[in-house]
C-alpha cells in the first residue's frame, strides 16, 4: 500500500483507485460473510485487484491503438532524412 501511494500522483490514485476501492468495499461489506477477518480481508483484496484489472482492461480497450499514433508521427513528419524517426 506504501509503494502503491509513493509511485501513483495523488490525482491518478484518487481517480483510478478510489472508485475500484469503493466498489470492493461494497461487495466486501454486501457478500463476505466468512466469519473470519483473514479470509473476508483477502477476499476484499482480491476483488479490488481483479475490479483494478477490469478497470485498466476496458480503458486499454477503449484507447486508440499504438499503430494509430505512430501513424499520426509519422504523418508528421516524424523521419529524418534517412528515413528513421
Amino acid at each position: 500500500m506504501f509503494t502503491l501511494m509513493k509511485l501513483l500522483p495523488w490525482r491518478q490514485l484518487l481517480a483510478e483507485q478510489m472508485p475500484a476501492l469503493a466498489a470492493a468495499w461494497l461487495i466486501a461489506e454486501l457478500f463476505y460473510k466468512f466469519k473470519s477477518f483473514s479470509l473476508e480481508t483477502a477476499a476484499f483484496l482480491a476483488t479490488w485487484f481483479l475490479i483494478d484489472a477490469a478497470v485498466h482492461a476496458v480503458k486499454r480497450a477503449l484507447a486508440p491503438p499504438p499503430a494509430a499514433a505512430a501513424a499520426a508521427h509519422a504523418v508528421g513528419g516524424g523521419q529524418d532524412a534517412s528515413g528513421r524517426t
